[in-house]
Order: C-alpha cells, then sequence, then structure tokens
C-alpha cells in the first residue's frame, strides 16, 4: 500500500500586517524549521518598549515537532534581530546564512553571550541546503544589503519559492545581480506557493538602483564646507561602502559612531565584503584632531531611536558628538510607518543646532531595498506559481499584493492573503487556510522579555497622557476619623501649589468617603479611587490614575 504523502503547513509568526519582525514556519509533516527570525521597532504609543518579537509560543508547545533549524535571507535587523531569544529557546538549534548574514547573527550572538550554543552553518547563494530532512536551493537576490538569499523549498506537491526582501537591481553596488535563471528554471519544476515581499505593493513602476545614490552623495560631498554626518541602520553595509567611496573621492577621512555599527563594520571588513582601507579609517576619540572639511562620520539613529547617536546629538547628550554651526547631516534612510514623528523631531533639534540636514527627495540620498509592483509582476512572471501568499507588509500592502497577483493571472481563489498566526496548508487535495495559532507582540523591554502586556503598555499611556495622583491617609481602626492630614502627591497631572482650590476639594472627598463608607467591607479604597476619579474628571475633563494608600492605626 502506497504511502501517503504528509501535509504541508505554513505558520506565518511575524511579518505579516506589519513591517518587521519577520518569521515563518514550515512543516512537512512533523518536522519544521524556521526562517528568519526579525525584530520590530516599537511605534510612538508603545512606551519604554525597546522593541518587538515574534510570538513564538506555538514553537515552544508543539512537543510534537522536530524542529531542525533556522535559515536566514539576509541580515538587516527585522530579519536576525530575534535570533538571541530564539537561540535561548532552542539551545544548540542550526543556523543557516550567507557568510555576511552569519557574520551579523555572530555578533548578535556574542553580545548575548550565547555563541556556546550556535550551530552557525555558512552557505552561498546558490547552494543546495540539507536542513534535517528539507532540501533548500538558495538563490542570489538584490537588496539594500549585500550577501541576500532566497529560497525554493522542496514539499510532495511542489517548490515553495521564499523571495525575502528584494528588488531587481541591474547595477547592484556589489555586482552580484539577481539569479533571473534560476528562479525561470523553477516555473519549469512546478511552484505551489510564491511567498512574496510585500513592502512597496502601493508604488507603481521599478526601484532605482542602488547606484543612484552615488551622484546623490557626490552633489551633497562637493557643497559640504564642514563635517559631514551620514545616519543610516547599523546594518546596511551598502550604504557604508557608497559613503566610504565617496569619502575617498572627496579627500575625507571615515570615523564610525554607534556600538552596532562599529561591530557591523568590523566583521564586513573582516570578511572582506567592505573595502575600506586602514588609513581612511579615524577613531571616533580623536576626530578633534582633523579638520572639518576632511571628515565624514557615519552613526545610527536614522529613525529616531531615543538611544542612537543621532537623537543624543540632537539633544546634545552624546559623550564625543555636538553638533556645530557649518555640518552636515544626511539622513540616509526613510522612516519605518510609526516612526515619521520622532524622525521629524529629531530634524527640527538639528536644525536649530545649526546643522544642514539633508534626506529624501531634497536629494537621492536613499532608496527603497524592495521592489515595486512591476517588479512583484516580474517575479510571478518568471516563478509562475500556482498560488501566491503576500508577506513582508502591512495588511495595505498584502492585500494590494493580492490583487496584483489576480491581474497577472493567478486566480483569486488561488490568492492567501493572511495575518500572523493564519496556518496555510497543503496537501494532495490542494491549499486552504487552517487554524490560527499565537501570533502576537511580545515586548522587550530592558532585561525583561514578554513580562509586559497591553495592559501594562495601556496603563503607560494612561501615564503618558494624564499623569497620576496617589493619596495616603492615616484612619484610627477605633474611631474611624481621619488622623493627620492625608498626602497628596501628584506627577504629570496638576502641580498642586498652584492647585489650591482642587486640593480642598480633595481633601473634601477624602473625609466625606472615610466617614461615610464601612471599613468592614473592604470596598473603602475602592470607593475612594471611584470617587476622586469622578471629581477629577468634573473638574479637570482629565482622566489621571488615581491611587489611594489607607493605614489603619
Amino acid at each position: 500500500m502506497a504511502r501517503s504523502k504528509p501535509k504541508v503547513r505554513i505558520v506565518p509568526l511575524g511579518g505579516l500586517g506589519e513591517i518587521g519582525k519577520n518569521m515563518t514556519v514550515i512543516e512537512i509533516g512533523r518536522d519544521a524549521i524556521i526562517i528568519d527570525a526579525g525584530i520590530m521597532f516599537p511605534a510612538n504609543d508603545m512606551h519604554g518598549v525597546d522593541y518587538i518579537i515574534p510570538d513564538f509560543r506555538y514553537l515552544l508547545e508543539r512537543n510534537d515537532l522536530r524542529l531542525h533549524g533556522i535559515v536566514f535571507t539576509h541580515g538587516h535587523e527585522d530579519h536576525i534581530g530575534a535570533v538571541a531569544h530564539v537561540i535561548e529557546a532552542f539551545p544548540n538549534l542550526p543556523m543557516y546564512a550567507t557568510p555576511l548574514t552569519a557574520g551579523l547573527v555572530e555578533v548578535k550572538l556574542r553580545d548575548a553571550g550565547l555563541m556556546q550554543n550556535a550551530k552557525l552553518n555558512v552557505f552561498k547563494s546558490g547552494d543546495v541546503l540539507k536542513v534535517g530532512p528539507f532540501t533548500l536551493e538558495s538563490f542570489h537576490m538584490t537588496h539594500s544589503i549585500p550577501d541576500c538569499a532566497g529560497f525554493a523549498i522542496h514539499t510532495p506537491y511542489g517548490l515553495i519559492v521564499f523571495t525575502g526582501d528584494y528588488k531587481f537591481d541591474n547595477t547592484p553596488i556589489d555586482g552580484k545581480r539577481p539569479d533571473y535563471a534560476k528562479l525561470a528554471e523553477f516555473s519549469g519544476r512546478g511552484v505551489v506557493m510564491l511567498m512574496g515581499d510585500s513592502t512597496n505593493a502601493d508604488k507603481p513602476g521599478w526601484t532605482p538602483s542602488e547606484v543612484v545614490i552615488e551622484a546623490g552623495f557626490d552633489r551633497v560631498f562637493r557643497r559640504a564646507t564642514g563635517r559631514i554626518f551620514v545616519a543610516t541602520f547599523a546594518s546596511l553595509i551598502s550604504r557604508v561602502q557608497l559613503v566610504a567611496n565617496a569619502a575617498k573621492q572627496h579627500n575625507r577621512k571615515l570615523a564610525i559612531a554607534g556600538y552596532s555599527m562599529t561591530r557591523n563594520v568590523e566583521m564586513a571588513r573582516k570578511l572582506g565584503i567592505l573595502d575600506i582601507p586602514d588609513d581612511m579609517l579615524v577613531d571616533l576619540g580623536k576626530i578633534s584632531s582633523i579638520p572639518p572639511h576632511e571628515l565624514v562620520i557615519m552613526a545610527t539613529g536614522s529613525q529616531g531611536e531615543p538611544s542612537a547617536v543621532m537623537a543624543r546629538m540632537a539633544y546634545g547628550k552624546h559623550r564625543l558628538l555636538d553638533v556645530q554651526k557649518g555640518d552636515t547631516i544626511i539622513l540616509s534612510s526613510h522612516p519605518i510607518p510609526g516612526n515619521e514623528e520622532m524622525v521629524s523631531r529629531n530634524i527640527n533639534r538639528l536644525l536649530q543646532r545649526g546643522a544642514d540636514v539633508i534626506y529624501d527627495p531634497l536629494e537621492d540620498v536613499h532608496v527603497s531595498g524592495h521592489g515595486r509592483r512591476e517588479e512583484m509582476r516580474l517575479m510571478i512572471n518568471l516563478v509562475r506559481p500556482k498560488n501566491v501568499m503576500p508577506c513582508h507588509g502591512e495588511l495595505r500592502h498584502l492585500h494590494l499584493h493580492g490583487k496584483l497577483a489576480v491581474e497577472t493571472g493567478v486566480p483569486p481563489e488561488n490568492v492567501f492573503v493572511v495575518e500572523n498566526g493564519q496556518v496555510v496548508e497543503i496537501d494532495k487535495y490542494g491549499v486552504r487556510l487552517a487554524e490560527r495559532v499565537p501570533g502576537g507582540y511580545v515586548f522587550v523591554d530592558g532585561s525583561g522579555v514578554g513580562d509586559i502586556g497591553r495592559i501594562v503598555i495601556r496603563d503607560r499611556e494612561i501615564l503618558a497622557r494624564d499623569g497620576f495622583l496617589l493619596v495616603a491617609v492615616n484612619v484610627s481602626r477605633e474611631t474611624n476619623q481621619i488622623i493627620g492630614q492625608p498626602e497628596i502627591i501628584s506627577r504629570g497631572f496638576v502641580y498642586l501649589r498652584d492647585s489650591d482650590e482642587l486640593l480642598e476639594q480633595v481633601k473634601y472627598t477624602i473625609e466625606d468617603v472615610i466617614n461615610n463608607t464601612n471599613s468592614s467591607n473592604g470596598r473603602r479604597r475602592e470607593k475612594l479611587q471611584d470617587s476622586l476619579s469622578r471629581l477629577l474628571y468634573n473638574e479637570t475633563k482629565r482622566r489621571p490614575m488615581v491611587f489611594s494608600v489607607l493605614n489603619e492605626i
């Protein structure tokens, strides 16, 4: 009797319905692999959160699942940033990455003290990977970082082609073009599912090549009379090379600011991926000896992150760098959705301090690393998949990618627009939606991982918006009367010394509740908080958090 083919399951744990924290599980029967493990930057209303990682409880709870490894498409934070958290949960899980991506992953694991648990396997685009029982054919794609790979995963029902982040750049900085031939060859073997990048699905046409930035940098460098700062992502290695080339052409030295960027540059130079002469690099602590018109400084913080170099410079809090009149600051990135306000605030602060701030569209100092609609259409035509599952993007991007697939000839019933946690199954009967699994946010705050949730974030939002009021009252256990004066503390609500009338009303409300509420029913503290909340809203139309402490003496 013929053995039945195992079911294939695609389990998206991150990256679908959002920009960032990309993580996908592919299962064949009881065997599984992970593709990518990234982070997402917090939104403005996620007060105090450092970053967000995927919720991979599903993997922890599936005791019957044999997890064979993680394969990485490329080295950006939204694809490798959560690797330390995954390896901590699954020690000695094999990892597979191209040379640059492997180097960036190693930096992450060393910083987390987890290299002793690391089984890091390096491959080159075009290699065939055997990950447990899985066979994956890697292929080279162009993006805004070198060494990007996509994967064709062999299944009993055809290939699953996972593009990773890509654009069809025919003049990439490193000279390595997309593997068109391999993509077209997959179509002849039968592609059951194309899982494609959707980030620029709302933009028509084609994304410009990275080379257009060279001319933009050249124009800015020519007219700059003082120091030049270039802010970008720490892992945007190809942009570092472009800046180094421009600095060399204009006889400037190059310094690197920011711990993560410094580590990444060191690693990329060691691998031979970055070509920067030793005599061109300057230690950040020695830049004072170099004339301003001979210096370029690359830094982190293009997204307005409060702890990054640019934000600390904008607020005058960096230990070694301060903004000087005549400085030119280039923001070589686009704001990630949700970061626009922080980026604008930093630009304004830097302008106040006398800098000339350059950003796209003022000059061609950044291009996207993601393909636009015509590139997505080309991908579908090259691969000719039976089914399409848009990935990597907000829900609006996924829907637009899905509509584009239908326009390009994919039947509507074969397009699967899903969000994190929605399982897609493939078997001999076709492709269908299965159950939902957890696919939400896990907040990382300091050393805490997942110990704060939506309720804590909501409380922080209330505290940030309306502040709090705390009252501490001593009450006689025998007479039920207030002893002494209540202590009233307010932060972020009103300045009590200038609010005598409100203060008197608060004291009156405390006395009224204490004198007219039976202490034995245990609800006196709750009733006091409710009464004070009503009073404060009626008088100020604000809703601060109200706390009360009743000490029975």
